[in-house]
């Protein structure tokens, strides 16, 4: 399952540099409760590894363990070739970090904090003010580079505190929930600058809620549900796992919403969600199912069905099937 065993480097390079992330069995407990449990990841350089779960699915808390700010209670990983326990300084030295919260200071000016950043990172002076003024216009701050941080919008602060974890071009970066606070055309210029890092080869560890970012963005996905893993693919393997097409009924009132699921029941494969805020109802539907069918089954039932709808299988359907139950198993989609 796994192309190359994790190995204790003692602050020595691995002899497989092209991992770029690597953990087995990596887990976190605090006295008698486990945050998170036997985690195994296998991410390539110039790579995106997308986490999804729900909140305390365990998300941060891997974010945390291979980034040195915890320690492991279980396993062993590595991260730019270097082992978490046995060499930390020499991975926090290549690696960037964007928290759920910024962390710039807001008592200094957007300048002042990365060129603060870059010569944290042994920049020279004249490099760590050629990084950040680069930065500051990749990120649309230059207009407000000499301002403090403190009169920063939200999301103008969130896009330094990005910036903050690139102006060592580290090889790993580690992104926790990145948009969150971006309006969704700053999204989708983020999208576009991460694309263009992985493109160079640097690898990516991102943890978002936008499940339409992870499908974008992400080349293999871990959903991570009360702790554990319940499932590892690419997008496309694990929505084909859930089943690939989908039906959409939205009815006229919330009394309809069960009679819907009854007429659809014939031409699903697992049993229809149903969505009393939307008035919805949504169910995977066997290959080769007509819609003309499905309309027929729903006006048979009597049931008032304001739209019908047939449409691909999304990450939020995987998100959603995968997390609704208690915790199973560890599935390995295969490439």
């Amino acid at each position: 399952m796994y192309e190359t065993d994790i190995q204790r480097t003692n602050g020595n390079r691995n002899l497989d540099l092209d991992l770029g992330v690597h953990a087995r069995g990596l887990g976190k407990r605090y006295g008698e409760l486990w945050v998170l449990r036997d985690l195994d990841l296998t991410v390539r350089a110039g790579s995106v590894l997308g986490l999804l779960g729900h909140n305390g699915a365990g998300k941060t808390t891997a974010v945390r363990l291979l980034t040195t700010l915890a320690a492991p209670s279980t396993g062993t990983a590595s991260v730019a070739g270097f082992d978490v326990a046995a060499a930390p300084a020499r991975i926090r030295s290549r690696i960037g970090v964007a928290a759920q919260e910024a962390t710039v200071d807001g008592l200094l000016s957007g300048r002042a904090n990365l060129e603060m950043i870059g010569r944290l990172y042994h920049l020279p002076a004249a490099a760590a003010r050629e990084r950040a003024a680069e930065l500051l216009e990749l990120f649309g701050l230059d207009d407000a580079a000499e301002r403090l941080v403190k009169t920063y919008s939200g999301g103008m602060r969130r896009r330094l505190d990005l910036a903050a974890s690139l102006v060592a071009s580290p090889p790993v970066l580690f992104l926790d929930e990145p948009t969150t606070g971006l309006d969704p055309a700053s999204r989708r210029e983020l999208w576009e600058l991460l694309g263009g890092l992985v493109d160079g080869g640097t690898t990516v560890v991102l943890t978002t809620q936008y499940l339409e970012e992870a499908d974008r963005l992400a080349d293999q996905i871990v959903v991570l549900d009360h702790g554990r893993m319940v499932a590892t693919g690419s997008p496309t393997e694990l929505k084909l796992r859930i089943g690939g097409e989908r039906v959409g009924v939205t009815v006229a009132g919330a009394v309809e919403l069960e009679p819907a699921a009854a007429a659809l029941a014939p031409f699903a494969e697992s049993a229809a969600d149903l969505d009393p805020e939307a008035l919805a109802v949504t169910a995977p539907i066997r290959p080769g199912t007509r819609l003309m069918d499905v309309v027929r089954a729903l006006d048979a039932g009597g049931v008032e069905a304001i739209d019908v709808h047939r449409r691909e299988a999304t990450l939020d359907d995987v998100f959603l099937t995968l997390t609704k139950t208690e915790p199973a198993p560890l599935v390995e989609v295969a490439a």
